[in-house]
């Protein structure tokens, strides 16, 4: 079967306030920084809709290298909306979810970058112990350990 007739995520943007914090805190889930340019011109605009653009990117990968987060902070026009404390049931993109090894561990290394839990760690059908995690900026991120593994 020819995998190129479907469709795959290339990337999932975000936008963030601060460049600097939502590249420590990706990095520190297990994301790697593949590289941080200033996207600016008036094909740049073409594509968004916001003529005159210009904004700082940075693109982080997975480990694997086959799923990518753009982080993107806008410099010109001022951000205009802020869905960082929306609930868990409003319209729109959510979250991100990542499986990690060892979330008790992650957990301690996140709340030191001013993460804090949404609720509680709870253990999913004893196939995942589950949990959402909001960082200092507002980005709602879900985490899953994998039970037994």
């Amino acid at each position: 079967m020819n995998n190129s007739l479907f469709p795959r995520i290339h990337n999932m943007g975000i936008v963030v306030a601060s460049l600097d914090d939502a590249i420590a805190l990706f990095s520190e889930i297990g994301l790697k920084l593949e590289g941080r340019s200033v996207i600016e011109g008036d094909w740049s605009g073409k594509v968004t809709g916001l003529h005159g653009q210009q904004v700082e990117i940075a693109m982080m990968a997975t480990p694997d290298g086959n799923n990518r987060i753009e982080l993107s902070r806008f410099i010109v026009p001022d951000v205009i909306a802020d869905h960082r404390n929306a609930p868990v049931n409003a319209l729109g993109y959510l979250r991100l979810m990542f499986t990690v090894a060892d979330l008790d561990n992650l957990l301690t290394r996140l709340y030191a970058l001013g993460v804090t839990l949404v609720d509680e760690v709870v253990n999913y059908e004893n196939s995942y112990r589950l949990c959402y995690v909001r960082s200092a900026d507002g980005l709602l991120i879900g985490l899953a350990e994998e039970v037994g593994h």
